[in-house]
This record gives structure tokens, C-alpha cells and sequence, in this order.
């Protein structure tokens, strides 16, 4: 009997998690200790076992990979050729997709329906109680300026805003307070990338990992044959990570019905009806920006769509359930290489710097996140920005630099949106508002994340293909 691919064992585990997670919502959202019960043993297996397997590899593998591919390369030249290449790319495309979200945000409209309107009348109304409470409780003026950072604490709790929130909250503000565009640039891309390596291994610091990574690698090309046993070291340690995460994937069928499941008998429909132009924005933003996408590649890498798709399903599903760009990494390395027969070289050098700086799908929900909620709130007594060209330009850039740094794992886009939002003036604590569908929102993104990555590492091997063609 033919065994059936992974790629569609992954599709029916989706499908069967979405039936069973649907049919459980109705009874975990009334408190049922058996719908309780059988969501624990789902993230068990899903969250904990499965994800946390192929997050345990990611330090060993983005180290090994990236030494592994540069210590490949016949010269140190080839290092920069590629690397500019990547950085090109990369930048074009995250900025091609926050245009696209942008100009569908502008032409949507979510955040001035009617059904929006209704719900900006309701915060207007419920800010006027919150006020007079403010200043009843603390006999201070809560749009004082000396008082606007308890008043923005005393509202997060206020509006049912759980107390770790409400803590996240205040860490968020902290940290991300005042941020301008050079001091993103030190605090997000150079302190995680000029920090200790076996610290950044430790804590999955994927800037620093890579960073290391590059210089050791470019230590070995350089020193020639007295670096060799180094040289074989990481080549032997790249192919036993490989190995392992051949045998975490055996078990992705089962863990992806779990998520799925998991997923769906927490959140429900309930939260897409409820932002539900927000959702279809962006979620048409990323289609049109992965047709681009597929576009690109047919166009710069000859590739014909079809094959590229094909090629890349393993892992499009894969990022998609677990919602990690980072935790598809092997996947995604596997599919380029056996399926789509990117040299080896370029794939394990541009795919752990794309999983950790080029995010497409994050950028975009970025940017159209933070101008859905100026739309919906911006103007009242509490949000004093609005939407103008300047204030468009800046997000749209910030968008950009922030996606950049965010680790590349799921929800981690939080502290981007703090980022912008404190870059442009709005109260962190609206972004809670759109934590209500992060979850399906962040499966699609991270799956275009994914497909980015992958386009990359096509067309910067073409390229390298036919220069080293010229060349010959």
C-alpha cells in the first residue's frame, strides 16, 4: 500500500484537529473538566512535545548550518556576493509586502465601518465612566500628562486586562518607551548580535547565533586547510541535527491535529466575527503579497509556480500549524534542498538569516494593525494620534526595521507592535484589542514568513548559478 506524504498526512491532521477543536469549543468555553482535560493533553503533545523538539534544535542547527554553508563557499568573496544579494531581496520584499498592507488598510477601510463605529461610540462611552472613576478614586486628572501612565495602567485593568497582562503591559512600555528609529536599530539588530555566543545559544538568540556564526565561519574559509577538523566538526554536527529533526517530524501528523485542535476549541469562530474586516484585510494583503511572492520567483528564478508550490508545501503547512518560522527552519531546509534543488551552500546560510530578519507576513500584520487601530480609536481623549502621511510613513518604516528583530516564534510580533505603537503614539493597552485573533492571524503570516524564505533562497541560488556560469 502506497504510504502517504507528509505533506497530506499534515492537510487531513489539520482537518480532523479543526473538526475535533470545533466540536470541543462549545464545551471548553462553558468550563467542561473533560473539554478541559482532553485541550491539556492536545498542547502536551502539540505545544510541548512537538514544538519544544524542534525548538530544541534551532541553536545547534542555525549555528552549524550557517558555518556549515560558508565554510561550503569556494571563496571568502562568495560570502559578501550572496550575502548582498540576500540583503536586497530581503529588504525589497518586507517592504513591498507593508505597502501592500497599507494601501489595502486604506482601501478597506476596517477600522471606519459601521460595525467599528459602533464599537469606537462604546469606548467613548465607557471612557467617560473610566475618567470620572480615575479621578474619583486618586482626586487627579487622568488627561494630565504627569498622570497618563497610571491612568493607561488603571484602564488595561479596568477593561479586563488579567493582572500578567496588565504586567506585560507595563514591561512593554518600559522597554519600548521613546524608541526612535537609530536607538531600534542598537537596541533590536546590534546588542542581540554583539553579545556572548554561548549566551545567545543558551537563549536562542538567533541574531547572535548567526552573527557568531558568520564570523567563525568566515575565520575557517580564511585559514584554509589548519581550520579543517573545525570545518568537519559543524558539517558532521549539521547532518546529526538533520537527522534528529527527520525523527521530530515523524511525529508532526499527530502534534499539528493536536495544535489545530487546540487551537480551535479555545478561540473558536467567535474571535473572526468579531474583528472580522481586520482579519480579511490582512489576510488579503498576504495573499496578494504571496502571489507577488510566487511571482518573483517565476520571474527572477525561472522557477514555474506550480513546482515551487510543490516544493515548498512540507514546510508552508508545518509553519502554518506551529505558527514559527523558527520551528520550521529544518523543514524548510529539507524542502529547498531536496525539492527544490538549492544548492546546499546558499540554502544553510539564507534560510537561518531569513527565518530570523526577513518577515514578510509580520511587517505587514504590523503595520496594518497599528493603522486599524488609529482608524478605530484615534482621536479621543486617550489616543491622540490620527492618520496622516507622516504618521503612514513612519509606521510603514518602523514596520520594516522592528520585523527584523522579532524572534521567530509565535505571538513574538507583541513587542513589534509596542514598538510602533510607542513610535507613533498610541496607548499600548489598545493593542490588547487585537490579541483576540493573533492566533489564526499569526499561523497565516508565519506561513508567508516561511514562503519568503524560501523564495529567497531560490532566487539568491539562480543568481549565484549564473554568475558562477559567467565566470566558468
Amino acid at each position: 500500500m502506497k504510504k502517504i506524504s507528509l505533506h497530506n498526512q499534515i492537510f487531513i491532521a489539520m482537518f480532523v484537529g479543526l473538526v475535533v477543536g470545533m466540536g470541543l469549543n462549545p464545551y471548553f468555553d462553558k468550563g467542561s473538566a473533560f473539554a478541559v482535560h482532553i485541550v491539556w493533553w492536545m498542547d502536551l503533545i502539540g505545544k510541548d512535545i512537538f514544538i519544544g523538539g524542534l525548538k530544541m534544535i534551532i541553536a545547534p542547527l542555525v549555528l552549524a548550518s550557517v558555518v556549515t554553508g560558508i565554510t561550503t563557499l569556494p571563496r571568502a568573496e562568495a560570502l559578501g556576493q550572496i550575502g548582498g544579494k540576500m540583503a536586497l531581496y530581503y529588504v525589497g520584499t518586507t517592504s513591498v509586502a507593508v505597502i501592500i498592507g497599507i494601501s489595502l488598510i486604506l482601501v478597506i477601510q476596517p477600522g471606519n465601518r459601521d460595525a467599528s463605529k459602533e464599537v469606537r461610540a462604546k469606548r467613548e462611552a465607557v471612557l467617560e465612566k473610566h475618567r470620572a472613576t480615575f479621578k474619583m478614586d486618586t482626586g487627579r486628572d487622568p488627561l494630565a500628562k504627569e498622570n497618563k501612565e497610571d491612568y493607561l495602567a488603571f484602564l488595561a485593568l479596568q477593561d479586563g486586562a488579567p493582572p500578567d497582562a496588565a504586567n506585560k503591559l507595563s514591561h512593554m512600555r518600559k522597554t519600548t518607551e521613546d524608541v526612535s528609529p537609530g536607538e531600534l536599530i542598537k537596541t533590536q539588530l546590534l546588542s542581540p548580535m554583539l553579545t556572548n555566543p554561548f549566551n545567545s545559544l543558551a537563549n536562542a538568540n538567533t541574531l547572535g547565533i548567526i552573527f557568531f556564526a558568520v564570523l567563525l565561519g568566515l575565520a575557517c574559509l580564511m585559514l584554509g586547510e589548519s581550520a579543517a577538523p573545525v570545518v568537519k566538526l559543524f558539517s558532521a554536527m549539521n547532518d546529526i541535527i538533520m537527522k534528529i529533526t527527520l525523527w521530530i517530524m515523524e511525529l508532526s501528523p499527530v502534534a499539528i491535529a493536536c495544535l489545530m485542535g487546540s487551537t480551535m476549541a479555545t478561540l473558536g469562530f467567535g474571535a473572526l466575527e468579531t474583528l472580522g474586516w481586520y482579519s480579511m484585510t490582512i489576510i488579503l494583503a498576504l495573499i496578494i503579497h504571496s502571489i507577488f511572492i510566487v511571482s518573483l520567483v517565476s520571474y527572477l528564478a525561472t522557477i514555474r509556480p506550480v513546482f515551487f508550490l510543490r516544493g515548498i508545501r512540507d514546510a508552508w503547512m508545518v509553519a502554518f500549524s506551529t505558527a514559527s518560522s523558527a520551528a520550521t527552519l529544518p523543514v524548510t531546509l529539507n524542502c529547498v534542498t531536496k525539492k527544490l534543488k538549492v544548492s546546499d551552500e546558499v540554502a544553510e546560510f539564507s534560510l537561518p538569516v531569513g527565518a530570523t530578519v526577513n518577515m514578510d507576513g509580520s511587517a505587514l500584520h504590523e503595520a496594518v494593525a497599528i493603522m486599524f487601530l488609529i482608524q478605530l480609536y484615534g482621536g479621543m481623549d486617550d489616543v491622540s494620534v490620527t492618520l496622516t502621511m507622516t504618521n503612514t510613513i513612519v509606521i510603514a518604516v518602523t514596520a520594516v526595521i522592528a520585523s527584523a528583530g522579532v524572534a521567530a516564534i509565535p505571538s513574538a510580533g507583541l513587542v513589534a507592535l509596542a514598538i510602533i505603537a510607542n513610535t507613533v503614539g498610541l496607548p499600548l493597552h489598545y493593542i490588547f484589542l487585537v490579541l483576540a485573533v493573533d492566533r489564526i492571524l499569526d499561523m497565516c503570516r508565519t506561513a508567508t514568513n516561511v514562503m519568503g524564505d524560501a523564495a529567497g533562497a531560490v532566487v539568491v541560488n539562480y543568481w549565484e548559478q549564473k554568475r558562477q556560469e559567467r565566470q566558468a
